[in-house]
């Protein structure tokens, strides 16, 4: 098992420490819910540092890039960010991704942790433009501070103001360390990523930095537990739960990044074919009053027939309610129409709704 440069501040605090995708990973530090609420109130800390980042750079980097990725990577500018997704040729999704370019040569795909090793060597597999393709995932740390109060907590230790637009990165130091940082997030808050190459002192050097800056918040460690509980509060997709190399972006409802007017991308013929076509089913994200707890597999009813499946679920800690994503038959997908969740046996009446649940 790996563990990120960050593993004896989590050791120190007395974090719950788990096995996650070949990592050893803090899941929480005191509670679940008080670190979800500690990110929507004011800010919270995730150490995200097993996410992969590989570097495509060379003359013919921007039309690899374009190639293996389904938004338009010809829009960005240096500076901008892109959220987008790989695709096998018969549509299915090989990991959604961030892109970063760097410059018209040069761009930096961050991956999820569990697809690491495959995205890469698909990329390679691909590369007919004689460009470099490096895994530098093992040289970076990177921390996710998120939060309404974010910006002010790094303000303080950062040698610019952080003016930063959504979707965009700049170079700064913050700690008196060279980083990359950018403004994304997977909270649905106000939220920074703070990526760097470094050892272990210079690790801990940043996180105490970070809390020491923002004390006066009450700034809080988070674990994955709420990292995951407060991306679903936004609906965000997670690979391996929502989407997957069984599912396609068009019935995903990631239409929206699939450009399918660019030029030839993976996968681009077979997810034309779903849009003229109409996808057989659809995410949609489904709430419930009931306190049952909906999770990953729970079949989904309607007028005592099975019509889908729960990929997400949780009760909602600022809801206090029941949240789940799942796919249904598209004939039911309507925003309105009532569901049940298939709760051990149980039929606990639900609502398709609309994204966000939470709503900042």
């Amino acid at each position: 098992m790996k563990k990120t440069k960050f593993y004896s501040v989590h050791e120190k605090l007395g974090a719950k420490i788990v096995d996650f995708v070949g990592f050893k990973m803090p899941v929480q530090y005191t509670s679940i819910i008080a670190e979800h609420k500690a990110v929507r109130t004011s800010v919270g800390v995730f150490d995200v540092s097993h996410m992969g980042e590989i570097i495509i750079r060379g003359d013919k980097a921007l039309d690899l890039v374009q190639y293996l990725t389904v938004n338009d990577v010809s829009l960005l500018v240096d500076g901008r960010v892109q959220y987008s997704a790989m695709c096998y040729p018969n549509g299915g999704i090989v990991d959604d991704l961030l892109v970063y370019r760097m410059s018209q040569k040069e761009f930096m795909l961050v991956v999820n942790a569990s697809n690491k090793d495959k995205d890469y060597a698909r990329m390679k597999e691909n590369n007919t433009f004689g460009v470099d393709i490096i895994d530098e995932s093992d040289q970076y740390s990177l921390l996710a501070v998120q939060g309404p109060n974010s910006k002010d907590v790094i303000e303080k230790i950062c040698d610019r103001p952080l003016d930063l637009e959504y979707y965009h990165f700049f170079f700064a130091k913050v700690a008196g360390i060279d980083m990359i940082v950018s403004r994304t997030g997977y909270t649905g808050e106000l939220g920074y990523e703070l990526y760097f190459k470094g050892n272990e002192t210079d690790a801990e050097k940043v996180w105490n930095s970070l809390f020491e800056a923002g004390k006066f918040f009450d700034i809080q460690p988070v674990g994955l537990g709420a990292r995951d509980s407060l991306r679903l509060e936004m609906g965000f997709c997670l690979y391996g739960n929502d989407i997957d190399q069984t599912t396609n972006t068009i019935e995903a409802g990631l239409g929206w990044i699939t450009k399918l007017k660019k030029p030839n991308f993976i996968g681009k013929d077979a997810l034309i074919k779903v849009k003229e076509e109409g996808p057989k089913r659809k995410l949609v994200p489904m709430i419930s009053d009931g306190k049952a707890f909906p999770r990953h597999g729970y079949e989904l009813s309607l007028d005592g027939k099975v019509v889908g499946y729960i990929t997400s679920g949780t009760v909602s800690p600022i809801l206090d309610k029941a949240i789940a994503l799942g796919y249904v038959q598209s004939e039911f997908a309507k925003e309105g129409t009532r569901i049940n969740f298939l709760i051990r046996g149980k039929e606990i009446p639900a609502i398709i709704t609309k994204l966000p649940f939470v709503i900042n």
